[in-house]
C-alpha cells in the first residue's frame, strides 16, 4: 500500500490492525517509526516473527492500549476499519483524535462504495460472476458508503482527501485541523 505510506507525516506512526505485518513492513521501509496494535494473539505472533523489533500491543480501534499514553503523528489502518459498525467508526475517530498530535493524520485503506447505486451494481456483478465467497464477505462486514465515512471526519474537524485504488478500495487521508 504505497499510497498509505506516501500520505504520512514524518514522526511516530500507530498502525491499528497490524495482522501479519504486511503494511508494517512497507511503513518501516518507507522510513516510518511504527508501533502496532492488534487484537489477535496469533496475528501479533506472526507479525513479530517477521519483525522482532516491532512493538505490538493488544488493542483495537476503540482501545489502543492503556500502556500507550503517547501521541502519534500518524494513525494508519488497512483492511480493518470494516469490522466496525458505522456508529463504532464514529466512536473510533473521536477516540483516535485524542491520540493524534495537532496536524496529525489518520490514513485508512479499506473497501468503501462511492454511492448506493455503485454498491448495488457491484454486488450484482459479484453474484453474477459466481464470486460467492466475496459476496458473503461483502454481506457480513460493515462496508460503508464513502460519504458516510468522510462525514465522520468532517464532524470531528479533519481536512481529508480520498483516492480510489480499485473497484473496492479507497484510501482516506484525514488531517487534524486543530
Amino acid at each position: 500500500m504505497s499510497e498509505v505510506c506516501a500520505n504520512l507525516k514524518a514522526g511516530l506512526t500507530l498502525e491499528i490492525g497490524v495482522g501479519t505485518g504486511n503494511l508494517t513492513d512497507k511503513l518501516i521501509d518507507s522510513g516510518a517509526s511504527v508501533i502496532g496494535v492488534e487484537p489477535s494473539t496469533e496475528m501479533r505472533k506472526l507479525a513479530t516473527k517477521k519483525n522482532s523489533d516491532l512493538k505490538i500491543y493488544n488493542g483495537h480501534f476503540l482501545n489502543i492500549s492503556s500502556t500507550l499514553t503517547i501521541k502519534f503523528d500518524n494513525i494508519v489502518s488497512s483492511y480493518a476499519f470494516h469490522h466496525l459498525t458505522l456508529s463504532e467508526k464514529r466512536q473510533a475517530i473521536q477516540y483516535l483524535k485524542r491520540h493524534l498530535n495537532p496536524g496529525g493524520r489518520i490514513v485508512i485503506a479499506d473497501t468503501m462504495f462511492e454511492s448506493a447505486k455503485y454498491k448495488k451494481e457491484l454486488y450484482s456483478s459479484v453474484k453474477k460472476n459466481g464470486q460467492f465467497n466475496l459476496l458473503e464477505d461483502l454481506n457480513s462486514e460493515y462496508y460503508e458508503l464513502l460519504e458516510s465515512v468522510t462525514s465522520i471526519f468532517e464532524d470531528f474537524n479533519f481536512q481529508f482527501n480520498t483516492k480510489k485504488m480499485n473497484e473496492f478500495v479507497w484510501v482516506i487521508t484525514a488531517q487534524r485541523r486543530d
